[in-house]
């Protein structure tokens, strides 16, 4: 997909990687990249791909999943508009660790490993802006972890709803939106748990009040929030 340097730099700007970069140095970046749409269902990396870039997403959503054993999906991370992924290929040469895949039309840019090196080496602020962004992701990787530890069902999808809360939600009076569309089996393949009992779990929490679904995004409710 061909797009004009106005528009990279204006999409560049929603980025939070590059917030703090002046309209002169988003022009001189934008040089540097290539704009890529993705269809829905489309695998951007397979696991074991060879993977010397950067994705930076300007609208969309992708999955990050490894397979099982027996072959069930495991999701180990959604990103949304404003994120980044493939940073896997800039701590070492190594092939992609799971498949991504878009959950969406989903429009990219890619930048080069090396490019993006260049890029860091000359803004601090982005590198600084890039270790935080990977800490967070470490830390969220052992809380998907954690919450595996919990023989009981609704404790571990509470747990990731209340992980994604932090993540995705908005406020909205009293409730929380969760601003990520999960449908059952989603919530299943980050939980460890069968469709069925995620259904069942959801099923009971609307009954009682505790959440609720509007528009496809789950809306925790003040008594969901603050019970423990």
């Amino acid at each position: 997909m061909i797009m004009d340097k106005e528009s990279k730099i204006k999409e560049l700007n929603k980025i939070d990687l590059f917030s703090s970069l002046t309209p002169e140095e988003l022009y001189q970046i934008s040089d540097k990249l290539v704009v890529k749409q993705f269809k829905k269902n489309e695998i951007i990396l397979f696991r074991g791909d060879s993977n010397k870039y950067i994705y930076i997403i300007f609208d969309g959503e992708v999955k990050v999943s490894q397979a099982s054993e027996d072959g069930k999906e495991i999701i180990l991370a959604i990103h949304q508009s404003g994120e980044i992924f493939g940073e896997a290929s800039l701590v070492a040469e190594v092939n992609s660790p799971a498949i991504v895949e878009a959950t969406k039309d989903t429009l990219c840019a890619i930048i080069s490993k090396n490019d993006f090196y260049s890029i860091i080496a000359s803004y601090s602020e982005i590198l600084e802006r890039l270790l935080q962004i990977l800490s967070s992701r470490l830390c969220q990787s052992w809380e998907l972890i954690h919450l595996l530890n919990f023989n009981n069902a609704p404790q571990r999808i509470k747990t990731l709803l209340m992980m994604l809360a932090k993540r995705y939600g908005r406020r909205a009076e009293e409730e929380t939106i969760l601003n990520v569309r999960l449908t059952h089996q989603s919530i299943a393949n980050m939980t460890g748990l069968t469709r069925e009992t995620v259904t069942r779990v959801i099923d009971t929490w609307q009954r009682n009040g505790d959440i609720s679904i509007k528009n496809k995004l789950i809306q925790l409710n003040p008594n969901f929030l603050h019970r423990n």
